[in-house]
């Protein structure tokens, strides 16, 4: 089970139907682009609790875990699964430590061009960059009654044999990521889905230190 949470980072919970999805015209498109652009300029932190949904194909039941999830400007990340068991991500500019009740491991994300390419597209998920990324990814925009939605399939093979979808959806409001989904060529599919989220409020530091 706990093999999984890092790779479940990505991913978000799903409220409409897809029938409800209406595809986005080049001027909302354009503008909804900016707006993403200009909220992620005026994030500095992020602090919200998840709820995390893992379908794996082979099993007939969904692994459901929740935890609380911290951002700070510009590279620092903590996800810290609670329930129903311990499990701690931190990326701190170019540094990951994942904590597995009491195992820890550290390494450079620049010696590991996995964990590098999820750092990568955490973060561009956070702050709206992947929108523009038209070199990895086939690029799609939507809208239903809560969300944007973007949807981003990976171009280059590498990728493909990890992802066959990246799914972000974005407030309405205040244009701040609700959450992403993952899909993998083999059937899995994680869903995240951010709760309680509050913006700008101040993190110390001391949470995104690797110990």
């Amino acid at each position: 089970m706990r093999r999984y949470g890092l790779l479940s980072v990505f991913c978000i919970l799903t409220f409409c139907a897809f029938s409800q999805q209406k595809p986005l015209k080049p001027a909302a498109i354009a503008s909804l682009k900016e707006s993403v652009r200009d909220a992620s300029q005026k994030t500095q932190t992020i602090t919200s609790d998840f709820v995390q949904v893992k379908s794996m194909n082979m099993l007939n039941e969904s692994i459901r875990s929740e935890g609380k999830f911290l951002f700070k400007k510009e590279k620092m990340l903590r996800w810290e699964y609670l329930h129903p068991f311990s499990y701690l991500i931190i990326i701190n500019n170019d540094h990951i430590l994942i904590k597995d009740d009491k195992k820890v491991n550290q390494f450079n994300l620049q010696s590991n061009k996995v964990f590098l390419e999820i750092n990568r597209i955490i973060i561009g998920s956070i702050q709206g960059t992947l929108l523009q990324d038209e070199t990895n990814f086939q690029v799609s925009f939507f809208e239903q009654p809560q969300d944007y939605i973007v949807k981003l399939k990976p171009l280059s093979q590498k990728l493909k044999t990890s992802l066959s979808e990246i799914i972000i959806f974005f407030d309405r409001k205040d244009f701040s990521v609700n959450g992403i989904e993952m899909n993998e060529p083999g059937g899995d599919v994680t869903k995240i889905n951010f709760k309680n989220k509050k913006l700008n409020q101040p993190i110390a530091n001391e949470k995104f230190i690797l110990r």
